[in-house]
């Protein structure tokens, strides 16, 4: 049986359970859910959970070891002459094995001990998908059956779903932050090893950025240089850029939406704002590359400044236009959130409808403004696609927007592009990367936060 077949046998005897959980009930008090300390229904869930949830992790522990103990048996029942001894070779071999498994390479092609290795772990693994459908449905019927014996008209079945759910719900919040954790430490374990072979002074204060190392010592070249300052002045450019036209349309098309326009105009000037967030980046990429660039090019010809065809200021404004939706629909619900009874006090003070906006209005809303501010900073910050089409690859010391230059995201798909190996300062070098952008990352959420509080303070 195989596990989507498993699962779907697990579903009807969750069905089954709730149902016979819940006749159990109804039978013992007579038919009148009156006599029950809880509802019919909790009785069902609590016999469900219990049949679903101790299968689920059995299942689930089970699948996790299968694969290493199938290797193992197969690998130790191989003739000794055939097993390498390198990590790689022995890889190599088990990838073999599996394509063999797979039919991905016909049985006549490969070697007579691939095989027959092959064919015990096909053998090896009917077993194993034999007994861990036997092991769950054996579980999970167990768990009806001990649940149903316990069912009782007192007994408290809907605080038991109810903690049931809360450990859930506690489990999911765990496994959240070890994911998190097992990334943040996953990219500074990484980026350890690259500051053993590049000082973190030479990396956040270098000025030359030429990852490109040799692979033997006597090429030219063969240490690289590894000065992420570039990488930072372009991503600030850009970014800069981005949030110069961002902000300013973004926000004014808020408070025209939240204040002035009308209901009907309303109707049609969010929806198409908010068409601008679903459009890839790859097409906001060729919109730079093929439009933008050159009218810049052209517009800087014409009264004598020398434009890049790929520039900063290019790849910013189309970046821009892609991050109005993010502010503006964020800052367009924090205004209209804003109560009404503000506004009117505003009113009856004197005030005028543009000094209501600007002295109150976007004040009280200003926690949620700058949420959205910080959020397309975020999505500045990340873009990549728009960056390589319309910016370039070339990491400059510059400050001239008409220049092209490079990302700190760029860099980073650029050393991981192909086949790479993780030895080398060269693929290191985009954890250290990926580690500045998190902090920077973190920096910013920090400053969102006393943002927020010190406002929400006032106004609450």
């Amino acid at each position: 049986m195989t596990h989507s077949v498993l699962l779907v046998a697990l579903a009807v005897l969750v069905v089954i359970a709730f149902w016979v959980g819940k006749s159990r009930a109804l039978s013992l008090a007579g038919g009148s859910s009156r006599n029950l300390h809880s509802l019919p229904g909790y009785y069902g869930l609590l016999t469900a959970l219990w049949c679903a949830i101790p299968a689920l992790i059995v299942m689930a522990v089970w699948l996790l070891g299968q694969d290493a103990i199938l290797t193992h048996l197969v690998t130790t029942s191989m003739p000794s002459t055939l097993l390498p001894v390198e990590g790689g070779s022995h890889d190599l071999l088990l990838n073999e094995i599996r394509n063999v498994v797979a039919g991905n390479v016909p049985a006549e092609l490969a070697r007579p001990e691939v095989v027959a290795a092959a064919t015990e772990y096909s053998r090896l693994r009917g077993i194993a998908d034999l007994s861990l459908t036997g092991l769950v449905l054996v579980v999970a019927l167990f768990g009806l059956l001990i649940v149903r014996a316990r069912v009782t008209p007192t007994l408290r079945a809907r605080n038991a779903v109810e903690r049931i759910v809360e450990l859930l719900l506690l489990a999911c919040s765990t496994i959240a932050v070890f994911v998190t954790l097992g990334i943040v430490l996953s990219v500074v374990y990484e980026s350890l090893r690259f500051f053993h072979a590049v000082p973190v002074h030479e990396f956040l204060l270098g000025l030359d950025w030429s990852p490109q190392t040799a692979m033997r010592a006597d090429q030219v070249g063969s240490s690289g240089a590894f000065g992420a300052v570039p990488l930072f002045l372009g991503t600030l450019m850009i970014s800069g850029i981005a949030m110069l036209v961002a902000v300013p349309v973004g926000l004014f098309s808020a408070i025209y939406l939240a204040e002035y326009a009308d209901r009907r105009l309303r109707s049609i000037i969010k929806p198409v704002l908010e068409v601008l967030a679903g459009i890839p980046t790859v097409v906001y990429g060729f919109f730079a590359a093929l439009t933008v660039g050159p009218l810049l090019r052209g517009l800087g010809e014409s009264v004598g400044l020398e434009v890049s065809s790929e520039s900063a200021l290019s790849a910013g404004l189309v970046m821009g236009i892609m991050i109005i939706p993010f502010i503006s629909s964020l800052a367009d619900d924090m205004i209209s959130a804003v109560p009404q009874s503000l506004r009117d006090g505003a009113y009856a003070l004197g005030a005028t409808h543009s000094e209501t906006i600007r002295q109150v209005v976007l004040l009280a809303a200003l926690p949620g403004i700058v949420g959205g501010v910080l959020l397309a900073i975020s999505r500045a910050i990340g873009e990549t696609m728009i960056v390589v089409m319309a910016a370039g690859l070339s990491a400059k010391m510059t400050a001239n927007p008409l220049e092209a230059v490079t990302t700190v995201t760029v860099q980073i798909v650029t050393l991981l592009t192909g086949d790479q190996e993780f030895d080398s300062p060269k693929t290191l070098a985009a954890f250290a990367l990926g580690l500045v952008l998190f902090v920077v990352t973190l920096v910013l959420n920090v400053i969102a936060l006393k943002v927020v509080r010190k406002y929400r303070e006032q106004y609450e």
